[in-house]
C-alpha cells in the first residue's frame, strides 16, 4: 500500500519537504509493522498550527508505540485511552500542582487549537518499537520548524536531553525557553516536578499582551 500522509500546506516551505520527505515516505511504504499514529495523522501537529498561530512548542521525541494512543501530538493521547501514559499523568500532576486545573482526558488538541505546537522529533514508531524511526530523517523536520517558528518571540518546553539537544536550532530572540527534566517516571523527581511551566507560559504571553493558554478544556 502506498503511503498516504500529505505534508501540510502550510508549512510546505520548508525544504525538508522537498529534500527529505519522499525518502521517508518511501522507507514508510515498505515497512512491514504496523506504524503509528494512523497514515492521516502523521502530520496533525503541523496541521492544527500553522506557523503564523505557534505561540509554544512542546517538544517530544517519537510517538506513542501503543497502537490506539498516538494521534500526531506529542504527549496527547486520544480521549477515550486509560490508563494514561505515565509521562502524561505526572504532566497532568505538575499542572494541577501549577495552575489547579487539568484536562479530563489525555487529548490534548484543545492546545494545538491555541497555538501550541505539540511536535515529536521522529513522527512515527513502528508498533511496539519505541524510537524505531529515529534514523529515518526525521530530525530535520524538527530542527527546522524550531528554526522556523523562532523568526518571532515564541515560548519552547524542553524536556529532558533530547529535547534539549534540539535548542541550537532555535534562532536569538525575545524567547522564553523551558528546560527541565522529563516527565517520565525515570527523571520527574529530578526537576521535572515543580517546574511549574504551564504558568511560567500564561505569564510570559500575559506580559506581552496576549491571551493565556486554557490548559484545561473545561475553560476553551
Amino acid at each position: 500500500m502506498a503511503f498516504d500522509g500529505h505534508p501540510p500546506s502550510a508549512w510546505a516551505e520548508l525544504p525538508f519537504f522537498s529534500e527529505l520527505w519522499p525518502g521517508i515516505s518511501a522507507a514508510l511504504d515498505t515497512e512491514t509493522r504496523p506504524v503509528l499514529p494512523p497514515r492521516s495523522q502523521i502530520f496533525a501537529a503541523l496541521d492544527m498550527t500553522p506557523p503564523e498561530n505557534v505561540r509554544a512548542v512542546i517538544l517530544g521525541q517519537d510517538p506513542y508505540p501503543t497502537p490506539g494512543h498516538a494521534h500526531g501530538l506529542a504527549f496527547s493521547v486520544e480521549p477515550d485511552v486509560t490508563p494514561l501514559p505515565r509521562s502524561l499523568t505526572n504532566i497532568f500532576k505538575e499542572m494541577q500542582d501549577d495552575v489547579e486545573t487539568a484536562p479530563r482526558t489525555g487529548d490534548l488538541r484543545h492546545w494545538a487549537r491555541q497555538g501550541v505546537l505539540m511536535l515529536n522529533t521522529a513522527l512515527t514508531v513502528p508498533a511496539g518499537s519505541a524510537g524505531g524511526h529515529a534514523k529515518l530523517g526525521w530530525f530535520d523536520l524538527a530542527k527546522q520548524v524550531l528554526h522556523h517558528v523562532s523568526e518571532r518571540p515564541t515560548a519552547f518546553v524542553l524536556w529532558g536531553r533530547h529535547a534539549q539537544a534540539q535548542s541550537r536550532h532555535i534562532r536569538p530572540g525575545d524567547h522564553l525557553v523551558i528546560e527541565t527534566a522529563h516527565p517520565s517516571p525515570l527523571s520527574a523527581r529530578r526537576g521535572f516536578f515543580g517546574s511549574r511551566p504551564f504558568s511560567k507560559i500564561n505569564t510570559w504571553l500575559a506580559d506581552r499582551g496576549e491571551t493565556p493558554i486554557r490548559w484545561a478544556e473545561e475553560d476553551t
